[in-house]
Order: structure tokens, then C-alpha cells, then sequence
């Protein structure tokens, strides 16, 4: 038996350790945030600061992992970050105050953001364009056990036992981790190093800290108006000065000559719209289920969970549904499916069943799953091999970004509902209203995904498209291989 089909498979596993660790430790404190708030004494939307503190420390610190990647080798910088990302877990599960509670997530954040980029550099570099989407599969379907166990796991923890409890799953994950990645992972680093943009991670740090701290405390009183605006007004224009910063050195954080690339290009530009819709879901169904509803934690967690399982049963059927239908098709009209799924999230009230509610929560599951799994292998199909380490930590910082500002603008429209009816206290229908614009945004990706040609990523995908007639065409048709 040669080793080729074996390392597929376990390369994509072994790395698949990290982002499984990474998805429950999301999932199980959303699904908490309720019993955690109240421990604290503080309100639940102030503590979506905890869930966007993890994701912004991801943001600010994900450019760096490309080249701390290249320097200190890949194997190294991984079995460190997710060390560093065990710690953080230990320290959030020994918080005892909101304060507390946001520092472990910024530590959290900083092992994470070396954790999944690198570990996916790592699987980029291991295997050819051709296997790219069956390894992609590989990769997140144990990933997925996150989402699928964290939300009745977290729910019963919150409900019969210390929340505090949801963090210290992490350590025995962790401890297996690092085992298996020094036994199994190569040490893979670039021979040529570029010389480190310090001040451009400086700039984009603070210029994306600025953008979603301010974005997150936009409506609800934290600071002073003026502060919040100046916040969003700074962090605009360290923006732009990275702009011009990026196009005079030669080596940038992140670099932007990577948007030439029409497949990443859109795949990032649209795959940043259609997240920051998808990214308020798991702050916004836990609070409705349990503030809305009046369900308790376990109860919820038993409903959001079906999300997660729609989303493994996909990577079942995803390399198929690719290959069959090419890029462009699935991410067009899938986006637009997962979009009315989200917005039918707005429909839901106490007395609709719950059985209804699972079905429609496993189909958008699925759906998002397939579009997520689109994404992150067209944003690589174009991409250079010597290009890829600064490909992963530009498309990841993009990720986190449209993540953190997919719960800060579920938090903001929930504040802009209790201002609007003049209350203090979230009723059923503000849920609706947020469904129904995150919803919205989501769909406005479509118009990004339609300029991609029929043929683009069809070296990856394998989806052959018909030639154009000959007096159309300037070359020879390029017919992606098959399996």
C-alpha cells in the first residue's frame, strides 16, 4: 500500500485537532453566555465582548503567522499556538469577572490565531491542487464536531453544572494535539524568509481593533458617541495608510498584491459579505432560544446543535456537488439559499415547533457548510506555492474579521430594536428584525460570486466546462483533470 492515501487523510485530521478545539470552545460559551452574564452579574449583551475580544485577538495577530510560520518552522509555531491556546481556556475557566474573562479570550485569540492559519498552511503545502477539496473535507469534518457537540454539551454543563467547566474540555484536546502534531506533522518552512513588517502589523492591529471595538459599543452607551466615532474614524485611517504603506515595501504584513488574484479576490470580498451575516448566528440564536424563548441553556443547546450536523453531513457530499457543478454555480446560488435560510430564523416564535425549528436550523447547517467549504479552496486554486503562507494569514485575517463584526452587528441591531420600542429588556421580536437584516447582508454576496467566470478554480474542483465555439476561442480549452 503506498502512503499517498494515508497521508491525505491523517495530516488533515491531526490539524483538524486544532479547529475542532477552536469551534467547541465558540460554540459551548455562546450557548453559556446567559449563565456566564449572570454569574458576573452583567448583562449578556455586554458580554458578547467575550466573544468578540477571541475574535478580534485573532484579527490583529493573524497576519504575523505566515511569516512567524516560515521563520520558525511550521511544526514549531503549531504545537506552540495551541499551548498557548490550552492556557487561555484554563485561565477563562478561572475568570470571575467580565474583565477577566475578555484577557483569556485575547489569549486565547493569540494561540489561536497562529493555531488554524499555520495548521492549514501546513495542509495547503502537503498535498497537490487536485486532492485540494477532498483534503478541505477531511480537514473540517472533525472540525465540525465542534459546533455539533459544543451546543448540548456547553447547554447541560451551563444548566446542571459550573460554566466554568465548558473551558477545561479544552486541556485534554490540547494535550492530544500537541502528541500527535510532534509525532506526525514535518517541520515545513519557506528556505527565503522576507524581512518582518513590523509596523504594518502595527498598523493593521490597531486599525482592526479600532473598526470592530468601535463597531461593537456603536448604540449601547459603553463610551461617549464621539469616542466610538473616533474609534471608526481612526481605524479607517490607518487603513488607508496601510494601503499606501503595503504598495512601498516589499514584503507587507499582508499583502495586497494577493487581490490581483480575481479567484481570491472574489472569494474574499464576497466570502467577507456572506460571514458577517452567517457570523451573527451563534450570538444571536442561543440569546433568542433562551431570552426569547425562555428555554434553558440545555434546551437550546439541543436545538442549535442540528446546525452542526447539517454541516457534517455536507462534507459527505461536497466534493461531488463541486465537481459537478463548478465554483461559480455553487457559490451563487448556494449563497443565496443559505440566505433565505438565515432569514427564515426571523419566523420563529415560542409556540413554532421545535421539530420545524431543527429542520430548517439542519438545512441552513448544510448549506452554509458548502458554501464555507467553496470558499476556502477557491481562495487557494490561483495562488503560487510560494505565495500561500501570506495567502492563508490574509484570507484568515479576513475570516476573523467578518466574524467578530457578524456578533458585533447582531449585538448592534439588538441595541438599535431596544432603542427603537424604548425597552430594556429583549423581547421575541427584536430577534426577528436582526435575523432578517443579517440575513439580508448575506444575500448581497451574490453580487461578487456572479463575476466569477464558469471555468474559475476548475484546475481544483475538477469541473470540466464546455470549450467555446473555435472562432471564439483564443487558445486551446482548458479541461480540468478528474479524479
Amino acid at each position: 500500500m503506498t502512503t499517498r492515501l494515508p497521508r491525505q487523510v491523517l495530516i488533515p485530521m491531526i490539524i483538524a485537532c486544532a479547529l475542532f478545539m477552536e469551534n467547541l470552545d465558540s460554540t459551548v460559551i455562546a450557548t453559556a453566555l446567559p449563565n456566564i452574564a449572570h454569574s458576573f452579574g452583567t448583562d449578556p449583551l455586554h458580554l458578547s465582548l467575550a466573544i468578540t475580544s477571541y475574535l478580534l485577538s485573532l484579527a490583529v495577530f493573524i497576519p504575523a503567522s505566515g511569516w512567524i510560520a516560515d521563520r520558525f518552522g511550521a511544526k514549531n509555531v503549531f504545537r506552540t499556538a495551541i499551548i498557548v491556546f490550552t492556557i487561555g481556556s484554563i485561565l477563562c475557566g478561572l475568570s470571575n469577572s467580565t474583565v477577566e474573562l475578555v484577557g483569556a479570550r485575547v489569549v486565547q485569540g493569540i494561540g489561536g490565531a497562529m493555531m488554524v492559519p499555520v495548521g492549514r498552511l501546513v495542509l495547503l503545502r502537503s498535498v497537490s491542487k487536485s486532492e485540494l477539496v477532498r483534503a478541505m473535507a477531511y480537514f473540517t469534518t472533525p472540525a465540525l464536531l465542534g459546533p455539533v457537540l459544543g451546543p448540548p454539551l456547553g447547554g447541560f454543563i451551563a444548566t446542571y453544572s459550573s460554566w466554568r467547566l465548558i473551558f477545561f474540555i479544552n486541556v485534554p484536546i490540547g494535550i492530544i494535539g500537541v502528541i500527535l502534531v510532534t509525532l506526525f506533522i514535518d517541520d515545513i518552512r519557506e528556505e527565503e524568509r522576507p524581512p518582518f513588517d513590523g509596523w504594518g502589523l502595527l498598523m493593521t492591529g490597531t486599525a482592526l481593533a479600532c473598526l470592530v471595538f468601535g463597531f461593537e459599543t456603536l448604540g449601547r452607551s459603553i463610551l461617549p458617541l464621539p469616542v466610538t466615532f473616533g474609534l471608526l474614524i481612526f481605524g479607517a485611517l490607518l487603513i488607508w495608510a496601510y494601503v499606501r504603506h503595503a504598495h512601498r515595501v516589499p514584503s507587507p504584513i499582508i499583502d495586497l498584491k494577493l487581490l490581483h488574484v480575481r479567484t481570491f479576490r472574489i472569494s474574499l470580498v464576497g466570502g467577507t459579505i456572506f460571514r458577517i451575516g452567517i457570523g451573527a448566528i451563534p450570538f444571536l440564536l442561543p440569546l433568542m432560544l433562551q431570552l426569547g424563548f425562555g428555554m434553558t441553556p440545555f434546551e437550546s443547546g439541543l436545538l442549535t446543535f442540528v446546525s452542526a450536523a447539517g454541516a457534517l453531513c455536507m462534507k459527505m457530499t461536497a466534493v461531488h456537488i463541486i465537481r459537478g457543478l463548478g465554483f461559480r454555480r455553487v457559490l451563487v446560488w448556494n449563497a443565496a439559499i443559505s440566505s433565505i435560510f438565515l432569514m427564515s430564523y426571523s419566523l420563529f416564535r415560542a409556540d413554532t415547533p421545535h421539530l420545524l425549528i431543527m429542520a430548517l436550523l439542519l438545512m441552513g447547517g448544510y448549506f452554509r457548510s458548502l458554501q464555507f467549504t467553496s470558499l476556502n479552496t477557491l481562495a487557494f486554486a490561483d495562488i503560487p506555492p510560494q505565495k500561500m503562507s501570506r495567502a492563508s494569514s490574509f484570507s484568515s485575517t479576513a475570516q476573523q474579521l467578518s466574524a467578530s463584526l457578524g456578533v458585533a452587528t447582531g449585538a448592534v441591531l439588538l441595541n438599535l430594536t431596544l432603542l427603537l420600542h424604548g425597552g430594556t429588556t429583549l423581547r421575541a421580536t427584536d430577534f426577528s428584525w436582526a435575523f432578517a437584516a443579517v440575513g439580508l447582508l448575506s444575500l448581497g454576496s451574490v453580487l461578487m460570486f456572479l463575476r466569477l467566470a464558469p471555468d474559475a478554480g476548475a484546475e481544483v474542483s475538477g469541473h470540466a466546462v464546455a470549450p467555446v465555439a473555435p472562432a471564439e476561442q483564443p487558445g486551446s480549452p482548458r479541461v480540468a483533470p478528474g479524479e
